[in-house]
């Protein structure tokens, strides 16, 4: 829903806010005022969460505090959608061709200028929230596999690990029977293999995850680059004042 009002909204800037009024709409024209005076981003920062348990306001700042640790794009704690966008940042929100959109990663992801201006959420009036515990993992999954490929890497490491452990245990083992002559149980030099194997499996599993985590990210097709201002906008009205004042000067 959020997507397709970004793509038909046509004014200079959009504001995004929850229905059920926990967002104060007015709060709105501090938001435009922070706008006009030059930024593309008005984030409206929770300063207190009426309504919310503490176990809700607990696993969310676990979360963003994860993702913004493991992923490029920094999410502001305590943050949610509402917020005021310029028009140049819907139009480089609309850019992004991908159809699994963790909208506020992709809000963060695009960096354009960004003010913050703290409020008090008030509880909801009325109704209950359709996003339980379970929604909300799936919300975390969505975000962390958009936003990051370092979770591929766990196997990685657990396979470097693992046949780096075999491979010590089984050479301690070999030196203890050939140079202490201290008899080794059979079933250590099969732990040893089975160590040491594992974790060569988990190695190549780690690595053909580093190539799928690329191939997943070009398939999104985000832009390389996004360009907030053009000099050749700028420098025209100057261009034009000077060949304006130089006509006059030849009259």
């Amino acid at each position: 829903a959020v997507t397709a009002g970004l793509e038909s909204a046509r004014g200079d800037a959009v504001v995004l806010m929850d229905a059920d009024l926990q967002d104060p709409p007015e709060l709105i024209p501090r938001m435009v005022q922070a706008w006009q005076q030059g930024a593309d981003v008005v984030l409206m920062k929770r300063r207190s969460r009426a309504g919310e348990s503490w176990l809700k306001r607990t696993t969310a700042s676990i979360f963003y505090r994860l993702i913004n640790h493991i992923s490029d794009a920094s999410i502001p704690v305590d943050t949610g959608d509402f917020r005021l966008m310029s028009r140049r940042t819907v139009d480089a929100l609309n850019r992004l061709p991908e159809r699994n959109r963790y909208l506020k990663g992709m809000f963060a992801w695009v960096g354009m200028p960004t003010v913050t201006l703290e409020f008090d959420r008030d509880p909801r009036l009325a109704g209950k929230t359709k996003w339980n515990y379970l929604k909300l993992m799936h919300l975390a999954m969505e975000g962390i596999t958009s936003f990051s490929t370092r979770p591929l890497r766990i196997a990685l490491i657990l396979g470097l690990f693992a046949a780096g452990a075999g491979g010590l245990f089984g050479t301690w083992e070999v030196i203890r029977a050939m140079v202490f002559g201290i008899s080794t149980p059979g079933y250590a030099s099969m732990i040893a293999m089975i160590t040491f194997l594992s974790g060569v499996q988990l190695l190549c599993v780690g690595l053909l995850g580093e190539y799928v985590g690329r191939i997943y990210m070009e398939t999104k097709q985000r832009p390389v680059f996004i360009v907030a201002e053009d000099s050749d906008d700028i420098a025209q009205p100057v261009l034009t004042q000077l060949r304006v004042a130089g006509n006059d000067q030849k009259h």
